[in-house]
């Protein structure tokens, strides 16, 4: 079970500094556009890159499935090419397929991610508890 201190530490707890994209959003809305022509993308801020704590069976379910042992979550959506979120909203991907400085791929979405943020280690259950109603 989850507890209210799990969650909180992933929240607002301290992690390991993470400078994202450091120029416009429309430059990297344009590199977004470039590296994955057509796909869905969601800008980003106050985010926090999450390295999910998984077991070796778990590991290689992912791995089987091609996904990273990560997600991310976002305390800030900016602007969401598909209008699923609303600028302001908060975002929790699903598993990632790709990972670099300045995006997050799932299988649907690309999440730019404008601005500093962070990395933390959470576990699966932490990281996904967290819903939208």
């Amino acid at each position: 079970m989850v507890t209210l201190n799990e969650i909180s530490q992933l929240l607002y707890g301290a992690g390991d500094e993470s400078p994202g994209w450091q120029d416009s959003e429309e430059e990297l809305i344009s590199l977004a556009a470039k590296t994955f022509p057509g796909k869905a993308f969601c800008v980003v801020r106050q985010w926090i890159l999450i390295d999910l704590t998984v077991n070796p069976d778990e590991q290689e379910k992912l791995s089987g499935l091609c996904l990273l042992p990560a997600t991310l979550f976002a305390h800030e959506v900016v602007l969401d090419s598909r209008n699923r979120f609303q600028p302001g909203m908060w975002v929790r991907s699903n598993f990632g397929i790709s990972s670099s400085a300045y995006m997050f791929e799932t299988k649907r979405t690309v999440y730019l991610l404008l601005g500093a943020g962070q990395r933390k280690a959470a576990s699966l259950a932490a990281a996904f508890s967290m819903k939208a109603c």
